[in-house]
C-alpha cells in the first residue's frame, strides 16, 4: 500500500554542501562525454497529474544504460588520487591507467550492485586496464549480470539481498582490492561521498538546460528515485545548498513500497533496516538500508517521500513508451510517483494545479525481456 511521508525535519544545507565545477570538468575529459537530453513529454503529463512534464533522460551515459558511470568514475578517480598522493597528468583513460600501474602496481576494483552501479564500476576498471569483482544478490536478472560480465568483470552471486552483497563486498577490501561502493558504513565514507559528488554533473547540466526555458524557478516539483540515497543526496545538495527550506521546487523522493529504506530512516531519525526479500521490478531501488552518509542530506533537503507498487511503475513504463521514451523500471519511478500522489495523496502534498514537474529517469532498458512483458512489445533497441 502506498505511503506518503511529508518531511518535517528539513533544515538549511551549507553553501559548500554541493561540489564545485571540478566534477563536471572531470567528466568532460572522458571519451564519449555528452549531456543527456531534457525531454518535454506533454503526452505523459496528464498521466502524471501535472500541467507540464520534463524528463532528464539518463538512458545512456558513456554507452551504458544509466547514470551510474558518473559516480563510479569520479569516486574511482578520487580513490586513486588519494593513493597516489597527487593528481597526475593525463589525457585519456589509457594514460591514467599507465600512471596508476606504474606507481601503485596492479589494483582491482570491487563493488556490490543490483545492476547499474556494478556495471559502471566494471566499465571504469576496463577503461583503466584493471580487474573488477562485482557481487550481485541472487535473482538478479540475467540481462544485468551478462552486461556486467561483458565489461570483463568477475561476477559473484551472493545468496541473499543487495545488502548482503554489500557486506560481502566490504569484506573483500585489501590494500590492492579497492571497494567502490555507493553506500556507506562505519569507517567507510570517502568513496560513497565521491559517488554522490559524481552525480552532481546531472544537475550542472540541468542548470544550463533549464536556463533556456525559465530556469529552476519555473519548476514546481522535482522527483528523484531513491535507492540507498546517494543520488538523492546529490539532488538535495544541488537544490538546497545555501537556501532555506521551502526555497525552490518541492523535492520528492520515490521508493518501492517493499523497500522504502530512506522513508523509514527519515521517519525514524536514523538508519533502520527494511527487511527483505525486496522483490520489486525496480531492481535498482531494492535496498533495505539507507546510506548513513547520505541520510543527513536527504533528511535536510527532501520535502516528502512516496512509495509505489509495481503496477503503478508498469503503468508509467507504458505511458512513457507510448510517448516515445523507453526507460527502465527505475527510470519510470518518478512518473509513477507523480501519478500516485495525484491519485492517492493529492490532499496531503502541495503540488500546485497545473504544476511543472521535473523527473530524473535514471536508467534505460536493462532487462529487455522483463520490459517486453510489462509493456507488451519488444523495445525498439535492446
Amino acid at each position: 500500500m502506498s505511503r506518503l511521508l511529508v518531511n518535517h525535519r528539513t533544515a538549511p544545507l551549507p553553501v559548500d554542501a554541493a561540489p564545485g565545477a571540478e566534477v563536471l570538468a572531470f567528466h568532460q575529459r572522458l571519451a564519449g562525454y555528452m549531456p543527456t537530453a531534457l525531454v518535454d513529454l506533454p503526452e505523459v503529463a496528464e498521466h502524471a497529474g501535472v500541467g507540464r512534464l520534463l524528463v532528464k533522460a539518463e538512458t545512456e551515459r558513456f554507452g551504458l544504460p544509466a547514470f551510474k558511470a558518473l559516480g563510479a568514475s569520479w569516486a574511482t578517480y578520487r580513490v586513486l588520487i588519494d593513493r597516489l598522493g597527487h593528481e597526475p597528468s593525463w589525457r585519456s583513460w589509457d594514460q591514467l591507467g599507465d600512471v596508476v600501474r606504474g606507481q601503485l602496481g596492479a589494483l582491482r576494483l570491487v563493488t556490490a550492485t543490483d545492476g547499474n552501479h556494478g556495471r559502471a564500476v566494471a566499465w571504469v576498471a576496463r577503461n583503466l586496464g584493471m580487474e573488477a569483482v562485482v557481487l550481485v544478490p541472487a535473482g538478479t536478472a540475467a540481462a544485468r549480470t551478462e552486461a556486467i560480465e561483458s565489461e570483463g568483470a568477475e561476477l559473484r552471486v551472493v545468496d541473499g539481498t543487495y545488502d548482503d552483497a554489500v557486506a560481502a563486498a566490504a569484506a573483500l577490501a585489501t590494500d590492492t582490492d579497492l571497494v567502490i561502493s555507493d553506500t556507506s558504513w562505519p569507517g567507510y565514507e570517502d568513496p560513497p561521498r565521491w559517488v554522490i559528488e559524481g552525480y552532481s554533473t546531472i544537475f550542472a547540466e540541468l542548470d544550463d538546460q533549464l536556463a533556456g526555458i525559465g530556469g529552476w524557478s519555473d519548476i514546481d516539483v522535482v522527483v528523484v528515485p531513491l535507492g540507498v540515497g546517494a543520488f538523492g543526496a546529490a539532488a538535495a545538495a544541488h537544490l538546497r545548498a545555501g537556501r532555506q527550506p521551502g526555497d525552490g521546487p518541492l523535492l520528492l523522493g520515490v521508493e518501492p513500497d517493499t523497500a522504502a529504506c530512506c522513508l523509514a530512516a527519515v521517519e525514524a531519525g536514523h538508519v533502520v533496516e527494511v527487511p527483505g526479500p525486496h522483490r520489486s521490478i525496480m531492481a535498482g531501488l531494492n535496498c533495505g538500508l539507507a546510506s548513513m552518509l547520505a541520510l543527513p542530506t536527504i533528511t535536510a533537503g527532501f520535502d516528502a517521500f512516496v512509495t509505489i507498487d509495481d503496477d503503478r511503475c508498469v503503468a508509467a513504463l507504458r505511458a512513457m513508451a507510448d510517448a516515445g521514451l523507453e526507460v527502465g523500471e527505475c527510470g519510470a519511478a518518478g512518473v509513477a510517483a507523480l501519478a500516485e500522489v495525484a491519485a492517492s495523496h493529492a490532499g496531503s502534498l502541495p503540488v500546485p494545479a497545473g504544476a511543472t514537474a521535473l523527473v530524473i529517469a535514471t536508467e534505460g532498458i536493462t532487462d529487455p525481456a522483463g520490459w517486453a512483458r510489462w509493456v507488451g512489445r519488444e523495445p525498439s533497441r535492446s
